[in-house]
């Protein structure tokens, strides 16, 4: 395959994953808004909480007085001047699927397409939370649609692998920032770790990454933070874990370096982490630094990314 069309497959995948990974963020922002003020003692800072999870608040500053739900919904939703909002990341999708058209099924150039087509008539729009939340759900099926068509139509060879490729390494950095703003950003100091407040933001982080459910079913037990930790970040049987996400990469990066008969660097740096990741217990996790760990994993995670730009994409 000609590297130029690995990588806009690549990236389409990844944008079309961003764009669901920024409406999650929002949608956990609305249900956090809607608790009562006496929740967190009359201090919010979810809309914060969501524009750093999203990873570019250093672009925001300049474009906005304040960060309130107004200015952060349009940052992460429809601004043009956000190349990670919901509407740059569809653009984005939709014109790396136009360069690879004829190496994309009909379904997928449809789902990406017709997206794009219906988000237009959003713009200029000033939505109520109810439909701002109905937005978010649309954003959500788009996803879906566009990666359930990939996952039911496409052949399994290099095309597959590296869309493959684009969804994991992207959710993986979805996946750690969410964790990683949680303990750091999004519990007022004045509010003690254990409480309400507390219990409430767990549970909507695990409905955010789709989990609640799946929570349950593994630890049978009230949410608990560490649990949570070990849930999104070694369960390897959790979709949207870093475990489950370097357990797809190690795959489909394998089955390039087999069809293209050489293995290189991005090879060993996902088979490591994957490693470094079996090794792991939580316990281990939370006595040297949340935080620690995930900014770590970010960057090594970052250097994957790299390194399979390098190796194959340009």
């Amino acid at each position: 395959m000609l590297s130029r069309t690995a990588d806009n497959l690549y990236w389409l995948s990844r944008y079309a994953e961003r764009a669901d990974f920024v409406a999650r963020i929002l949608d956990a922002a609305l249900r956090l808004t809607a608790l009562p003020a006496s929740y967190g003692g009359g201090e919010t800072n979810e809309w914060e909480s969501a524009l750093a999870s999203a990873g570019n608040a250093e672009l925001f500053r300049p474009l906005y007085d304040s960060v309130n739900e107004h200015t952060v919904r349009d940052f992460l939703a429809f601004s043009p001047n956000n190349p990670s909002s919901i509407r740059s990341c569809l653009q984005t999708a939709r014109e790396n699927a136009r360069s690879v058209r004829t190496a994309l099924t009909g379904e997928m150039w449809e789902a990406i397409n017709e997206a794009f087509l219906h988000l237009r008539s959003y713009e200029g729009r000033d939505l109520s939370r109810e439909e701002f939340a109905r937005f978010l759900d649309w954003v959500k099926g788009v996803s879906l649609a566009f990666d359930g068509s990939a996952y039911r139509t496409m052949l399994r060879n290099d095309a597959y692998w590296f869309t493959r490729l684009g969804v994991a390494i992207e959710r993986a950095d979805n996946t750690a920032r969410i964790l990683d703003v949680k303990y750091h950003v999004l519990l007022p100091e004045t509010e003690r770790i254990g409480g309400s407040l507390d219990y409430f933001q767990w549970t909507t982080i695990l409905r955010e990454v789709s989990a609640l459910t799946a929570y349950h079913w593994v630890y049978r037990e009230s949410i608990k933070p560490w649990l949570v930790a070990d849930l999104l970040i070694l369960n390897r049987e959790m979709p949207r874990s870093l475990a489950n996400c370097y357990e797809m990469l190690v795959r489909h990066l394998d089955l390039i370096a087999d069809s293209y008969g050489r293995r290189g660097p991005s090879q060993r740096l996902a088979s490591n982490m994957l490693a470094q990741l079996d090794g792991q217990s939580v316990e281990a996790v939370f006595a040297g630094g949340l935080h620690e760990f995930i900014q770590a994993f970010i960057a090594e995670n970052n250097r994957l990314g790299a390194a399979i730009i390098e190796q194959y994409l340009v």
